[in-house]
């Protein structure tokens, strides 16, 4: 029987947020007669999220750690509006740590903007320095991460908390059962590496998707996000648009997230923005996909069925045909491969008048 374990259970960004507050309390002086073990790591704790946002080697000592959390705050102007920052850390009384805490969502409505200019507004005339944090404990896109980054905030990483958490050992459940579980998330997101590709998980998926992030062109790689639709969602990686006619084309990976679905992912051929006259330039832009296909020998390019919408798809090529088959262990440079291949292909195509 496995352990159990808390964070297993209380799953929330809240329970996250927890975590990291109880650990940070820990670091002010007060607790070293409590635990000097967590008092010394949760000072550590602290100087890595400082060393993250600025130059800190002056902070060798601290004398002094304020932990709050869902700290309210009200946005001025015309349109005032109130938020909750996720954790608030005044260090030294010369530090002001904002921290904004995700596990699989991801930053909207401006709230990060909205929390640097609070902070700044603090530290004003108060002699203190804000230093601006996003932690993020499940896997992140290359593109959001830049954006959280040009908005003044540091990004911090589940890797970069696992090998923290490996240089700092202690024997003490909560924090045990927090590494655990963070552990454990990172063995579901590197599964991809060793499992058969129809065994994959959702965790497998997003780690896979998160490879292809890493290793393609910034220029031409859009992003990979879970995508809501009616029918229960997929996670989406969608890139190389080029224009054809007076609209976009693209390729885009679509895996569906119903349960006992996991297999059937489609590398899909899609036209986009179709305002008017949608079957007639849906079927033109599919007759020079489909044509191209056979000139070309791709037989595994496919028909797809004749949806409506303004964003449709022509043309799909199944999972085994193009990343791999169930029983086998994905290869890939061979998947980087075939998809640059499929690009050039779309560049054929979309010269076609």
């Amino acid at each position: 029987m496995n352990r159990p374990n808390l964070f297993q259970i209380a799953t929330s960004e809240l329970s996250q947020d927890a975590f990291f507050t109880w650990l940070m309390q820990w670091a002010d002086p007060s607790n070293i007669q409590e635990d000097p073990t967590l008092c010394a790591i949760g000072q550590d704790f602290v100087r890595l999220l400082l060393g993250k946002s600025r130059d800190c080697d002056d902070i060798m000592e601290i004398d002094k750690v304020v932990v709050r959390r869902q700290v309210a705050t009200m946005q001025d102007g015309p349109r005032k509006r109130k938020g909750f920052m996720d954790i608030w850390v005044e260090v030294n009384d010369r530090f002001l740590l904002v921290i904004e805490d995700k596990t699989g969502t991801a930053e909207h409505s401006g709230q990060l903007d909205f929390y640097k200019e609070t902070a700044e507004k603090h530290c004003t005339g108060k002699n203190m320095l804000p230093s601006l944090i996003y932690i993020k404990t499940q896997d992140e896109t290359k593109s959001k991460i830049n954006a959280v980054e040009d908005k003044g905030f540091r990004f911090v990483g589940r890797k970069d908390l696992l090998l923290f958490f490996k240089e700092h050992p202690v024997d003490n459940d909560i924090y045990r059962d927090f590494v655990s579980n963070l552990e454990r998330i990172e063995a579901s997101s590197e599964s991809f590496l060793t499992l058969p590709i129809g065994e994959w998980s959702w965790g497998s998926w997003c780690g896979f998707l998160s490879h292809l992030d890493e290793v393609r062109n910034e220029d031409d790689w859009g992003e990979w996000k879970y995508v809501a639709n009616p029918s229960g969602g997929f996670l989406g990686a969608c890139w190389h648009f080029l224009k054809w006619r007076d609209y976009m084309v693209y390729l885009q990976i679509e895996q569906n997230v119903h349960e006992n679905k996991f297999g059937s992912c489609r590398l899909c051929f899609k036209i986009q923005h179709v305002k008017e006259n949608k079957l007639k330039i849906r079927n033109e832009w599919a007759k020079i996909i489909l044509a191209h296909a056979v000139e070309c020998g791709y037989t595994e390019i496919r028909p797809a069925k004749c949806r409506k919408g303004e964003n449709m798809t022509v043309a799909a090529i199944d999972r085994t045909d193009w990343l791999g088959p169930d029983g086998g262990i994905v290869d890939l440079e061979q998947v980087v491969a075939r998809l640059h291949r499929y690009e050039k292909f779309l560049d054929e195509c979309a010269e076609a008048i």
